[in-house]
């Protein structure tokens, strides 16, 4: 059995002690419950709590500014990308018909 990355630095020099693991590189020490934690902390979910995934349609639940234009409560956004890093704060990609590409945050949209 493998032993996993270490979620901090990435090396694969981990060792086991007890129940921790341990990275010899950067000193750092986690739990699998740890990393199941981290897990769920980074999954993306909707205003309602529901996950979301790649592909998924959503409806805003406000009316969003963007520049110069205003994304109306209710809209329906069809086939949103889930980003791998947040920007701004935002974690969702969406085209938008009449406005084009933008970010959102999970914390505005439902499913």
């Amino acid at each position: 059995m493998a032993l996993p990355a270490c979620p901090k630095c990435g090396e694969n020099l981990t060792y086991e002690d007890g129940h921790m693991y341990i990275c010899p590189i950067c000193f750092h020490e986690w739990t699998d419950q740890c990393m199941k934690e981290a897990e769920e902390a980074s999954k993306v979910r909707d205003v309602n709590g529901n996950e979301l995934v790649d592909g998924d349609s959503v409806t805003t639940i406000n009316d969003l500014k963007t520049g110069n234009s205003t994304i109306k409560k209710g809209t329906r956004v069809k086939n949103i990308r889930i980003l791998d890093q947040e920007v701004d704060g935002h974690n969702l990609l969406a085209k938008i018909d009449g406005i084009g590409e933008v970010y959102l945050k999970g914390s505005v949209v439902k499913k």
